[in-house]
C-alpha cells in the first residue's frame, strides 16, 4: 500500500443510509440515520437511551487543520497517516475513565471501527469550556502586551512564559455565532467571561442556572483525571478544550454529558515533563505543527492575522508541506495515543472500505 492510500481525507461520501444532508466538521462527519435505523439499532444493540432518541454515525478522518486552515503534504498526502485512529483512541480511553470515575456520560454509544462512532443526538451548549493550568499561548501573548484580565478573571503581575498558574483557570469562549446576546460580539470563538453566562445562561444553551456549576465541575474534575494519568507518562496537561450537551436519559430526565473529542492533541496542549524540567518546551499536542508552520512559511503574519484569511486559504491550498513534517506529526500523535492507551495504532491499508463492510455487515446501514 502507498502511505498516501492509508490516509483517510475525504470522510462526507460513504454510503452510509441517511435522510438528511451530511455535516462536515475540519475533522468529522456526521450521518444522521434514519428513525427506522435509529430504532432499529437501539432495540438490536441495547443501547441505553430511549427508543426514540436519534442516532447518528460520526466518521473522523486523517485531515489536518491549523489556523483554521486543512493542510496537505508532498506525495498525494491528504492528511496525517494514524491521526483520526490516534484522536478516536486517547478520547475513548479518556471518556470510559470519565465513566469509571463517575464523572459523566458521553455521546458515544458504540464503537463500531477505529474511525467511528455511534453516538446519540444531543443539545450542545454555546461554550467552548477551555481550562489552563499554564500561561502560554494566545494568553500569553495577550499578558506580554499588557492585559490582565481574562474572561473576567485578573491575573497577577510578575508571571513568567510558560509557568504554572496560580490556579486552574476557566477561560470559556464562544461556540459557533451568538446573536442577540448583550456585550458579545456576533463572531466565533469570542472570549466570556463567568458573569456573561450566567446573565444568558438560556442563550448560551444551559438548561437552568445551576448547571453552570455543574459545567465547571465535570471540566475541572475531567481535566484533573486526564492530568494525573498524563502525569504517570511524564507528560504535563497544560490546557485543553471541551465540549458538553445534554441528551434525555431511558427516565425521560435531562443529563449533562461530555460531547465531541476530550484530552487530545488537537484539543489540548500536552508537554513532555523532563523536557519542561530542563527549560525547553516539547510538544506532544498540535501546537508543534502550528510552530512548524510559523517557522515554515517566511511571513508567519498571514497565519496569524485573521484580516489576511485569503492568502491563509491560498497557503494551504497552493502548499505541499514536506513529507517528513506530516511525519513527525504522525509520531507525535501516534505516539502520544500509544503512551496513553498502551496499545499500538496500527495504519489501515484502506480504512474507507473497512468502514463500509464493517457498517453494512454488522450494523446493516450501508444500501
Amino acid at each position: 500500500m502507498s502511505l498516501a492510500d492509508s490516509v483517510l481525507a475525504i470522510n462526507n461520501d460513504l454510503p452510509i443510509r441517511t435522510d438528511k444532508p451530511v455535516h462536515s466538521g475540519k475533522v468529522r462527519s456526521v450521518y444522521w440515520l434514519t428513525e427506522a435505523d435509529s430504532a432499529r439499532l437501539i432495540r438490536e444493540k441495547g443501547y441505553d437511551v430511549p427508543a426514540d432518541t436519534p442516532l447518528a454515525i460520526m466518521v473522523i478522518s486523517d485531515r489536518i487543520s491549523a489556523f483554521d486552515c486543512i493542510f496537505h503534504g508532498e506525495e498525494g498526502l491528504k492528511g496525517i497517516p494514524g491521526k483520526g485512529a490516534a484522536l478516536n483512541a486517547i478520547s475513548n480511553h479518556w471518556f470510559s475513565l470519565f465513566k469509571e470515575k463517575g464523572l459523566a456520560d458521553s455521546h458515544i454509544l458504540d464503537i463500531p471501527h477505529p474511525f467511528v462512532w455511534i453516538v446519540q443526538k444531543a443539545r450542545p451548549i454555546k461554550v467552548e469550556a477551555i481550562i489552563r493550568r499554564y500561561i502560554t499561548g494566545s494568553m500569553w501573548r495577550a499578558y506580554q502586551k499588557g492585559e490582565r484580565v481574562f474572561c473576567g478573571i485578573t491575573l497577577p503581575e510578575g508571571l513568567q512564559k510558560d509557568q504554572q498558574l496560580p490556579e486552574l483557570l476557566i477561560t470559556p469562549s464562544t461556540k459557533g455565532i451568538l446573536k442577540g446576546i448583550p456585550g458579545i460580539p456576533e463572531q466565533d470563538d469570542v472570549n466570556i467571561s463567568r458573569a456573561d453566562i450566567e446573565a444568558n445562561f438560556e442563550a448560551f444553551g444551559f438548561e437552568k442556572p445551576e448547571d453552570i456549576d455543574l459545567y465547571e465541575k465535570l471540566l475541572k474534575q475531567g481535566f484533573e483525571v486526564i492530568s494525573e494519568a498524563l502525569a504517570q507518562q511524564d507528560q504535563i496537561f497544560v490546557d485543553t478544550k471541551f465540549e458538553f450537551g445534554y441528551v434525555t436519559d431511558k427516565q425521560g430526565q435531562s443529563k449533562l454529558i461530555y460531547m465531541d473529542e476530550v484530552g487530545t492533541p488537537d484539543s489540548s496542549r500536552i508537554w513532555d515533563g523532563s523536557a519542561y524540567r530542563d527549560g525547553k518546551i516539547l510538544e506532544n499536542s498540535k501546537e508543534g505543527f502550528r510552530q512548524f508552520l510559523l517557522n515554515h512559511f517566511p511571513d508567519p503574519d498571514i497565519l496569524l492575522n485573521k484580516d489576511r484569511m485569503p492568502e491563509r486559504e491560498a497557503l494551504a491550498r497552493d502548499n505541499d508541506l514536506p513529507l517528513e513534517a506530516m511525519m513527525n506529526v504522525s509520531r507525535t500523535y501516534t505516539g502520544i495515543a500509544e503512551k496513553v492507551t498502551g496499545a499500538k495504532i496500527t495504519l489501515s491499508d484502506n480504512p474507507k472500505a473497512e468502514i463500509i463492510r464493517v457498517l453494512k455487515e454488522q450494523y446493516d446501514l450501508v444500501n
